[in-house]
C-alpha cells in the first residue's frame, strides 16, 4: 500500500526480532506481576483485531477506550488500528457527562471498559445498545470479556496495512474551557512525531540502552501517548511498566527503576515535599553542602523515588519552577523541560543533557518550525501536526497561519541558540483597573517554587492589582486546626508575599495571598485530567468572594 514506515510496521518488526523479549510488565494486584512479551502482545492484539474486523464495522470506525494506563490499552490500540478502526481515548477520570459528549460526537462504534476508579457514575453515559468489551482488572460488568474473546478468536495473519492518510486516533483535549475537541492524527504524521521524539531520546540516551519506562500519566493524553506508547513502538528495545494504584505508586516506580521517567510539575513538586517530610528542607540543604555527605544521601533521596538509574527526567504540560529543576539537579537527576501540544503530538521543543536551561523548554525537536508572532505568540509547525478538528472544519482556519503555522495561544521568548521561554498564555494575560496586562504564569512560578506552596493561580481582572489564591502542601494541610501552625503559615506566607513582589514590576505585585478552603483536584472538577489548573472554574468559584479578599487589610487571609 505504501513504502512509508508506520507504526504498525515498526510493531510487526519487533515481533519478528524481539519476540521472547518482555515489552508490558502489568501488576495484578497482591503483589502479583505479569510479563507479556512481543510475541504475546502482538499475538493478544491480532486476536482482537480479528474479533473486531468480524463486526463489520465501517473503515476507520471510532473505537473508544475508557481505561486507566494497562498493558491491554496498548494491545487494544493495536487491534483497533489492524482493524481498520481509529482510537478514540477517553481520561479515566472524566464525568459522566464528558464520557457521554465524547462517545456520542465521536460516533463510537464500540468501547472497551479498563481499570476504572469512577465506573458507576460514568456508565450512565455509556448510550444503551452500544457493544463493549471489558478488560482485564476492569470492574465487574455483563460485558464480553477480552480474555474470552481473545481465547475462542483466530489471530489475523501477515502485515496488515494502513494507509499513511488513515486516521490513527482522535485525541479529545482535556476540556478547560468548554467541551473537549477531537483532535484527528493520521498514521503518516503519528509516526513522524514519534520517530523524531525517539531520535530526540536518544540524544540523551544511548540508542542500546534497554528504555525502562513507568506509565502512569493518562494514556489519553497525547503526552503520553508520543512519549511512553509512541517511542516504546518505535524503539522496541525497552520495557513499560504500569501502576497499579495511587497507593502503590512509589512501589510501582522502585519496580520499573525507569531509565526514562516523565511527569508533570504537580508530581515533581509532591515528590519533593514528600522527600520533606522526611527530612527538613533545611536539614537537607545542610546535608547537600557537605562534600564527605552530599552524593550519599543525594543517591539515598533518588533510591527512595526509585529514580536513582533514571537517565533521562523530564517534565512537561504546564510550567515548572526553574527552583524546583535546580533542586532536582543537586541530587544529581537532570530534569528536561519539554514543550508539546495536543494538535502537534506532543512534537514541538525538548531539551537534552547538552542543551538545557531552568526555566527554559528546549530546542525545537528536529523538523519543527517555530517563530514568534509580533503579538508574542508561539507558532509551531510539527511533523506531527494534526489533520484538523474532528466535525469542526470552522475551527481549522481559525488556529492555523495562512502559511500553516499553528496557533498555540502561548507567549514565548527565543534565544540565538533556538531555547523557548514560554511567558504564559495569550487568553490568560488578564488587565487591572489601571490598564496594565498581567500575565499569571510567571508570578505563579515564583509561588509554586516555595515548598509551602502546592498549587497557585493569580487572578484579579479589573482589580488595581492581582491577588493569588494558594494551596498549600498536603503535609501542612493536616496541621492548621493548630492556631500555632495557622499563625506561622501566615507569617511564612507574608515573607514569601514579599520576596515574589520584589521580583515584580509594581502593576504586577500581588496585593495578598489567599488560602484556598479546599485542595484543587480532578475530581472537584479545580483540576484537568492532566493536573492543569481549570482558571474559569476556581474563578467561578470565588467570583462571590473576591471583592472580600480585596476588602481587608490583611496581607494573607484564608477563603472561607
Amino acid at each position: 500500500m505504501t513504502d512509508k514506515k508506520l507504526l504498525l510496521d515498526y510493531v510487526y518488526d519487533h515481533e519478528a526480532a524481539l519476540g521472547e523479549a518482555i515489552i508490558l510488565t502489568q501488576p495484578q494486584g497482591g503483589g502479583l506481576v505479569i510479563d507479556y512479551t512481543w510475541a504475546q502482545t502482538v499475538d493478544q492484539a491480532r486476536r482482537m483485531a480479528a474479533h473486531l474486523k468480524a463486526q463489520g464495522f465501517e473503515p476507520g470506525a471510532r473505537i473508544a477506550m475508557l481505561s486507566k494506563n494497562c498493558a491491554h490499552f496498548i494491545m487494544a490500540e493495536l487491534a483497533i488500528w489492524m482493524a481498520g478502526g481509529t482510537t478514540v481515548a477517553i481520561f479515566p477520570t472524566e464525568t459522566a457527562h464528558t464520557v457521554g459528549y465524547v462517545l456520542e460526537h465521536s460516533g463510537a462504534s464500540l468501547l472497551f471498559v479498563g481499570k476504572l476508579d469512577n465506573w458507576e457514575a460514568q456508565q450512565s453515559a455509556v448510550p444503551q445498545g452500544l457493544p463493549c468489551i471489558s478488560f482485564p482488572l476492569a470492574p465487574k460488568s455483563d460485558y464480553p470479556t477480552w480474555e474470552a474473546i481473545v481465547e475462542r478468536t483466530a489471530p489475523l495473519q501477515g502485515r496488515i496495512a494502513r494507509a499513511p492518510d488513515d486516521l490513527c486516533l482522535i485525541a479529545y483535549t482535556s476540556g478547560s474551557t468548554g467541551e473537549p475537541k477531537g483532535v484527528m492524527h493520521s498514521f503518516a504524521r503519528a509516526t513522524d512525531a514519534c520517530v523524531a521524539i525517539t531520535a530526540m531520546m536518544h540524544n540523551s540516551i544511548d540508542p542500546q540502552v534497554e528504555l525502562r519506562v513507568l506509565s502512569y500519566l493518562p494514556l489519553a493524553h497525547i503526552l503520553e501517548r508520543g512519549w511512553v506508547e509512541g517511542v516504546s513502538l518505535i524503539h522496541g528495545r525497552g520495557r513499560l511498566f504500569f501502576a497499579e494504584s495511587l497507593d502503590t505508586f512509589l512501589q510501582d516506580l522502585r519496580r520499573a527503576r525507569p531509565t526514562v521517567f516523565l511527569s508533570v510539575p504537580r508530581l515533581w513538586l509532591k515528590f519533593q515535599q514528600g522527600v520533606f517530610a522526611k527530612i527538613p528542607a533545611k536539614k537537607l540543604d545542610l546535608l547537600l553542602r557537605i562534600p564527605i555527605l552530599s552524593g550519599l544521601v543525594a543517591r539515598k533521596v533518588l533510591a527512595g523515588l526509585g529514580l536513582d538509574q533514571t537517565l533521562v527526567a523530564t517534565s512537561g504540560s504546564a510550567p515548572i519552577p526553574a527552583e524546583l529543576i535546580s533542586w532536582y539537579r543537586r541530587l544529581g537527576l537532570t530534569v528536561l523541560e519539554g514543550y508539546g501540544m495536543t494538535e502537534d503530538y506532543a512534537c514541538s521543543h525538548a531539551s537534552s543533557l547538552a542543551l538545557n536551561a531552568p526555566g527554559y523548554v528546549g530546542a525545537p525537536i528536529p523538523g519543527v518550525q517555530v517563530r514568534i508572532s509580533d503579538e508574542g505568540e508561539i507558532l509551531v509547525r510539527s511533523p506531527g501536526q494534526m489533520v484538523g478538528y474532528y466535525k469542526r472544519p470552522d475551527l481549522n482556519a481559525e488556529v492555523f497561519t495562512s502559511d500553516g503555522f499553528f496557533h498555540t495561544g502561548d507567549r514565548g521568548e527565543r534565544l540565538p541558540s533556538g531555547m523557548l521561554k514560554i511567558t504564559g498564555r495569550v487568553k490568560e494575560l488578564f488587565k487591572t483597573s489601571k490598564g496594565k496586562y498581567v500575565a499569571p504564569a510567571p508570578i505563579e512560578n515564583l509561588l509554586n517554587a516555595d515548598p509551602l506552596i502546592e498549587q497557585s493561580m493569580v487572578t484579579g481582572v479589573g482589580q488595581a492589582q492581582p491577588c493569588a489564591l494558594v494551596v498549600l502542601s498536603e503535609n501542612i494541610r493536616p496541621q492548621l486546626a493548630d492556631a500555632a501552625v495557622r499563625a506561622r503559615v501566615a507569617s511564612d506566607l507574608l515573607t514569601l508575599l514579599t520576596a515574589v513582589n520584589a521580583r515584580l514590576a509594581d502593576y504586577e505585585q500581588l496585593y495578598r495571598i489567599v488560602v484556598a478552603k479546599e485542595p484543587w483536584t480532578i475530581e472537584n472538577g479545580m483540576l484537568t485530567p492532566t493536573m492543569k489548573v481549570k482558571r474559569s472554574r476556581i474563578e467561578a468559584v470565588a467570583k462571590d468572594h473576591i471583592d472580600g479578599w480585596y476588602a481587608g487589610k490583611e496581607k494573607v487571609c484564608w477563603a472561607q
